[in-house]
């Protein structure tokens, strides 16, 4: 670690870096950068609709899938306006915070439903009543591994939820840590937009984590050809970034570091674990790049204290109190923070 240089564990980014085949694809791309991106972002919604097994015009690429989140928000407040309808979105609260921002920035009724106490789970009981009891169009913002807590809900009690919610409720359904589960019952949405679970679902995915390309903001939704030209209406032209996209193009390919990547976060996060169970510090079982684990004390100082040993973690997540989200960086930034964490220990901080 280098003076002035922080470890940054706090935004769920990929410390890998973008694979060396990445990068060379991105300098090769400069010499077309005068160009429109049009060729490799067809190849790009070419190649993602092959990967899961659907067709093109049920592929939306974002610029980021925070992008494809924003797009969903206002085409179904449109819709509603249109319908003389009132909109709302459902939230579980912690969760991934920008669905929320953007339906506050043009004026949306968001409801937000904690997650359960005993095993901070998504209230799916709740959720769904927030729903029932409006008679509007309601949109439920879903993350799924969720973000802080990095775990999954029940593939079983979500899917008969879906499949049997009434035309008014729409399901928006973040999977951007994917790749990184591990638990055998969970079941991608890509898999119920497929089988036609739902006309109401649609799934959002990122290349931001595995894939490491959070700079280069390329994202995605999938479902029915209906619900994604409704979407792409609220879509801006060209979207997809040149280097983004030949940079998602050649990442896709290359298998040996999208195995490495995979390998790495496990790895960071055993040595994690490990750590916290020596500690005695309790956390939740991770799906993740991420582990959202105790800390004793107060969450600011600690996050402070973290920040003066040169390391930055997660901000807070409210209402949930006495647990801190720690992005899995490598293997080697992994041993520092346990280092530091182990410090903490031994002055009674943590």
């Amino acid at each position: 670690m280098h003076n002035n240089k922080f470890l940054e564990l706090n935004a769920n980014e990929n410390s890998l870096g973008m694979s060396d085949s990445a990068k060379q694809a991105v300098i090769e791309s400069l010499s077309a950068g005068f160009r429109y991106p049009d060729n490799p972002r067809n190849a790009l919604i070419s190649k993602i609709a092959t990967m899961h097994n659907v067709a093109e015009n049920q592929v939306s690429l974002g610029n980021g899938s925070t992008e494809n989140m924003r797009a969903t928000i206002q085409m179904l407040q449109h819709k509603a306006f249109k319908e003389g309808k009132e909109f709302q979105m459902v939230i579980p609260v912690p969760t991934f915070d920008c669905a929320e921002m953007y339906a506050d920035s043009i004026g949306a009724l968001v409801v937000k439903i904690p997650l359960t106490a005993e095993n901070y789970d998504l209230d799916l009981q709740n959720l769904q009543k927030a729903a029932d009891e409006f008679d509007g169009i309601s949109l439920l913002y879903l993350c799924n591994p969720n973000n802080p807590t990095g775990t999954i809900t029940s593939t079983a009690k979500l899917k008969t939820w879906i499949s049997n919610a009434p035309d008014n409720h729409y399901f928006l359904l973040d999977q951007a840590y994917l790749e990184y589960v591990t638990d055998p019952t969970f079941e991608s949405g890509f898999e119920w937009v497929k089988q036609g679970l739902s006309d109401n679902l649609i799934v959002i995915h990122t290349f931001s984590k595995l894939y490491a390309l959070a700079g280069m903001r390329v994202g995605y939704a999938i479902s029915n050809p209906q619900a994604i030209a409704a979407v792409e209406a609220f879509m801006s032209m060209d979207n997809t970034n040149l280097s983004g996209a030949v940079a998602a193009l050649t990442t896709l390919d290359d298998i040996d570091f999208l195995k490495l990547s995979s390998r790495t976060t496990k790895q960071s996060r055993q040595m994690v674990e490990a750590a916290l169970d020596e500690l005695g510090l309790c956390y939740l079982p991770s799906q993740t790049n991420f582990i959202f684990h105790e800390i004793k004390g107060d969450l600011r100082t600690y996050i402070n204290r973290m920040r003066d040993s040169g390391i930055k973690v997660g901000r807070e997540f409210p209402p949930v109190t006495g647990f801190n989200r720690l992005t899995l960086g490598t293997p080697d930034e992994m041993t520092v923070f346990i280092k530091v964490l182990k410090s903490f220990r031994e002055k009674g901080w943590v």
